[in-house]
């Protein structure tokens, strides 16, 4: 396999499956399904899941609330999901682990980088949840974060689209798809990878950003092997 340790980023809105809102649980046991092809390789994995379908703290502010007070209840909404995620990859035989920015001692520990790695050397999936921990940051900050200190090979961002396009192909048919894009490139282009904040600090630390189809199955499992399925973002 090409990496030996990734961070997998997946979305809270790919929970829903064909449904509006909420969790679906044959979606869960889609990716459940995907994610033990590349556990049973001996791929040492790290996951941050959004929570966009159940609660965004940038949609409640724009409505209103308090922007600080939205962003927590996003947080655990990313923590629901784990929670979630927890339960169907446990279901699938593997073992994993719920670490939280936030603490939440009845249901998951305490985000801890040494524990963290340690069980990742194990074969234990850990998920994060909570985010950073601090209103203002994305999950995908997060999930840049967390890749950074546990050491992560790749970033793999799983989506609904192949891959990063000239502009975007749900709503324009005569997108081009990328292959490979150096950070520069990204930012010349205007191209929307990540927030800026995540970006920036995947560039900053050299570590590369893969977009791919996760609903694709098997995409995971040929990502890890190397093959040029999604779009490489790399220095």
């Amino acid at each position: 396999m090409k990496y030996n340790r990734i961070l997998l980023k997946l979305s809270g809105e790919a929970l829903m499956g064909e449904r509006q809102y909420g969790i679906d649980p044959a979606r869960l046991a889609e990716y459940a399904r995907e994610i033990k092809q590349i556990h049973d390789k001996g791929i040492q994995i790290a996951i941050v899941i959004g929570g966009g379908n159940i609660f965004r703290g940038l949609a409640g502010a724009s409505n209103g609330m308090d922007r600080v007070q939205g962003d927590y209840m996003g947080m655990l909404a990313t923590v629901i999901n784990g929670m979630a995620l927890q339960g169907a990859l446990e279901d699938a035989g593997m073992q994993t682990r719920l670490q939280t920015a936030l603490e939440i001692k009845a249901i998951a520990e305490p985000y801890i980088k040494r524990r963290a790695v340690r069980h990742l050397e194990k074969g234990r999936i850990v998920i994060f949840g909570a985010g950073t921990g601090n209103p203002y940051f994305t999950t995908d900050t997060a999930a840049v974060l967390r890749g950074v200190e546990v050491h992560a090979d790749v970033i793999l961002k799983g989506t609904r689209v192949d891959g990063i396009y000239t502009a975007d192909p749900e709503k324009d048919p005569a997108a081009v798809k990328y292959d490979t894009l150096t950070f520069a490139d990204v930012l010349a282009k205007g191209l929307n990878v990540m927030d800026t904040t995540a970006f920036t600090l995947s560039q900053e630390n050299e570590l590369p950003i893969i977009v791919f189809d996760m609903n694709k199955p098997g995409n995971l499992v040929k990502v890890c092997e190397g093959e040029l399925v999604g779009t490489t973002v790399n220095v």
